[in-house]
Order: C-alpha cells, then structure tokens, then sequence
C-alpha cells in the first residue's frame, strides 16, 4: 500500500508554471506520477483517461476558471472526491466565498514561493491519503452487497466480499496466524446482523478480543439499519471504529471509508517509522550487521533457544587492520569493514551476525555440527582472502566454540572461549581458525601447521 503511484495532475495556463510545479513534486514525493495541462478541456480529457489522486489547478485558466474545473471535477464519476487544490498568487473574496460550494479543497498562496509547494503538497498527501486499501466486505443481503459492491468499485476500492461472519472470521484468524502467507485486509466492513450463527457484533467482538486486532491496527465499520442509540452505544462498547445507517448513502459511507482507512495509513507509516528506529538502534550503520546493543540484549536468549542447538560462538578479526588505517587512510579501512559486513550478512542469513568492537565481528551460529560451521568458516576465510574488498588484500583469524562442548555458560563465558581461540589463531600466524574445546585449544583440521604450546595474548590491532 505505501509503494502506490500517486498521480497527480497540475493544472495551468503558464509552460513555466507547469515545468516547476512538476519539477518540485517529482523531487520532493516518492513513487508519484505527474501530469500536466495547460487548460480546463485538457484536464478534463486527461480526467477522462486516467485515475488521479490529486488535482492542482491556477485560478485563471485560458479557457475556464480553476471554481468552475472544480465543480466539474465533482460532478465526474470518478473524481467526485478526488482533492483540488487553487494554486494562485491573487485569491480573492470570490475564492473564500465561493470554494467551499466549488468542491475546493484546499489552497496554496504562490506568494510563500515554490519551494514551500512541494511542502504543502507532501503534508495535505499525508493528511489526505487516498482511498487505497483492502477491504474485507461482510453482507448477506444480496442487494445491500449489490449497492455497496457497486459503490466501492465505482470508487476503484479493493475488497474481498463474504456473506458469512464465519468465513470473514476464517479470514482474520489465518491473517492473524499466518502473516507471511495470509491475504490482508486494512479495514473491515460489516452488516451488524448477519444471517448465521456469527452476527457482524460477534465478529466484531472476536476481532478486538480474540484476535486482539487494535482500532488502529484493523479499522471496522459498522452497516446497520437500527439507527437507535442503543445499538449505537453497543458498537461503540465492542470496539468499532464508526457506523453508517441503512439505506446506505454513497457520501456518507465513503467519507467513513475514507477516514478509517487514513487511520490505517498513518499506524502502518507510525509502524514503519518504529521498526526504522528500532532497526537504527540495533544495527552498525557501517557495516550493516546487528551491533553490540543487540548481542547484550538477545545474545542470552538466542544462546538458551532449544531450536538454535547446537550454536557455536564464532569471533572473526581482520588481520592487521590498523595497518589498513595507518597505510591507506581510515575511508579505505571503513569500505573493508563495510564489505565484510555485506560477507557475513550473505554467508550467515538465519544466524546472529554482531560487529563486536572496531575490526572484530561475532557470529553466533545455530543448528551446526562441528564439520559443518568449519567447513562454512573456512569458505569464508577464502572468500575474504580472494576477494580482496576495497582492493586490499586481507586475510581473517576466527576463534570458534560451541555449546556441545560448553552447553551451560553465560554469553558473556561462552564468548570468553570464542575469544580465546581468536588469540590462538592470531599468535599461530594469523589468517587461520582455531577450535576451543574442553581438551584444548586446536586448528581447524583445514591447517596443516601446530599452534604454540601456550599462545599468548597479543594486541589485536597488529
């Protein structure tokens, strides 16, 4: 739903005009299409072909007025709630006087200059959002649906019609349950009374309890022909957003649709936003892996998963790395560093990938044998060593130990063990991957060359 094209259609008598409106909306508005016309018959053929989501229109045409191409636009099938918005310099008392009954929506002064205009248009867009969005339709009565049916596809709405409150709820549990492979819907329209075991109510009441949908998550409107405070106060109770009363007017139910679902619009764009943050928070910006917050915060968890066993604790080093810094300049040090995070994030995609501190990287590993994250850990020293990123030649040391062999450490102690087999892999000559086990410390049985009795600590920077 946020990736739909909006088009837009700007209407003036002036080339000039035109060109920098559409130059200004093109730049400031993702996904939007812009078409242009330089008079009222050339906006009204365009109207004719095509879908628009937004008119803007001068007040002076060449051939009309920008009041009278409004009403016009009201009177059509299919923009009859499409917004027009006056772009002028020279309103006047006849516009405030007379927009309102025009169908003008809103106006922008050129005076505040056209720089402000992409502004104003990506705000009103935000505040207005077209009626897009799936709909889930509940009605048994053939005509009522008939009516309505024919309404929300004069409109251009998609829906998915039901007679039943049963399969309108079949619906909601498998979207509940099954979000990756469920049809969705962004609001719910449904008669009060329905003829079956399930009432609208019922299936009202299972959306806010049972399948704990929010008001915001999951808008739903109400059809019923009790127009009595009572059942209104009932709706209201079980959590509807809205109702309309029967016999339907095409006004009046559209301006509910239109409302819930900009209410829909604006949780999934809040959503969006929130999942940005969190992303933000939990994520290296440079190299695109998990950062060290988030090993603090899920490390524990993911460690104790039954499901993750047996995992392994891998901590990766790029060798002489502060070489890389002090010898081609810290820009360079940071495109290898970002490369090698673009590595780990393609070889380990169902595992916790963490930039653990400067040039060094974790890796905690779920559901491998002991030859399996080996065999994986030494095509990535090759790769890395092949690949040369950034044009540098660099090579990796990696320290590997798993819970098989330790299954009842903290994090914290399990990476300790990682740890000390990176130090070993270092002091043995670099550019290797040692094991950690309870025997000892020993290479991967991709080395031919023995480590040193006792290695010793050393400056990972060198």
């Amino acid at each position: 739903m946020n990736d739909a094209i909006t088009r837009i259609l700007v209407v003036d008598t002036s080339a000039l005009t035109r060109e920098i409106l559409s130059r200004i909306l093109r730049e400031e508005l993702d996904h939007t299409e812009v078409v242009t016309a330089a008079s009222g018959a050339a906006a009204l053929a365009a109207l004719e072909r095509g879908r628009f989501d937004l008119i803007t229109t001068a007040l002076l045409l060449s051939d009309m007025d920008g009041l009278a191409l409004s009403r016009r636009v009201r009177e059509s099938d299919h923009h009859h709630y499409t917004p027009v918005i006056v772009v002028s310099g020279d309103a006047d008392n006849r516009l405030l006087r007379e927009g309102f009954e025009a169908g003008v929506t809103d106006y922008f002064d050129k005076s505040n200059g056209y720089k402000a205009f992409g502004a104003f248009i990506k705000s009103f867009l935000q505040r207005n959002s077209g009626l897009s969005g799936h709909i889930l339709f509940v009605e048994d009565s053939r005509t009522s649906a008939a009516v309505t049916c024919k309404m929300l596809d004069k409109h251009g709405l998609t829906y998915h019609h039901t007679n039943s409150a049963e399969e309108a709820y079949r619906l909601l549990a498998r979207m509940r349950s099954e979000p990756e492979d469920a049809e969705h819907f962004d609001m719910v329209i449904t008669d009060f009374y329905t003829v079956g075991e399930m009432t609208g109510g019922d299936l009202l009441h299972a959306i806010r309890a049972k399948f704990h949908f929010s008001q915001q998550e999951l808008p739903v409107l109400l059809l019923t022909s009790a127009d009595d405070q009572q059942t209104q106060v009932e709706i209201f109770h079980a959590g509807g957003n809205d109702f309309v009363a029967k016999p339907i007017v095409e006004e009046i139910l559209l301006a509910r649709v239109r409302a819930l679902l900009l209410i829909k619009h604006q949780y999934d764009a809040l959503k969006a936003q929130t999942e940005k943050i969190r992303w933000v928070a939990v994520t290296d910006s440079l190299t695109g892996v998990h950062s060290r917050r988030y090993l603090v915060d899920h490390g524990e968890e993911f460690l104790r998963e039954p499901a993750n066993q047996p995992t392994w604790a891998v901590i990766i080093d790029l060798d002489h790395f502060k070489r890389i810094n002090d010898t081609q300049g810290h820009i360079t040090g940071d495109h290898v560093l970002a490369e090698m995070g673009n590595l780990l994030n393609r070889a380990f995609p169902d595992d916790m990938v963490v930039r653990f501190g400067g040039e060094e990287f974790c890796v905690l590993v779920r559901q491998n044998t002991q030859e399996q994250v080996l065999t994986r850990l030494e095509a990535l020293r090759r790769d890395v060593q092949a690949r040369r990123p950034a044009d540098v030649d660099v090579t990796i040391s990696v320290g590997v130990a798993g819970t098989a062999d330790f299954p009842d450490l903290h994090i914290s102690d399990f990476l300790a063990r990682a740890d000390q087999a990176l130090y070993a892999a270092k002091e043995g000559g670099r550019n290797r991957i040692c094991l950690c086990t309870p025997e000892g410390l020993r290479l991967s049985p991709w080395h031919e060359a023995e480590l040193p009795a006792s290695p010793a600590a050393i400056d990972p920077n060198h």
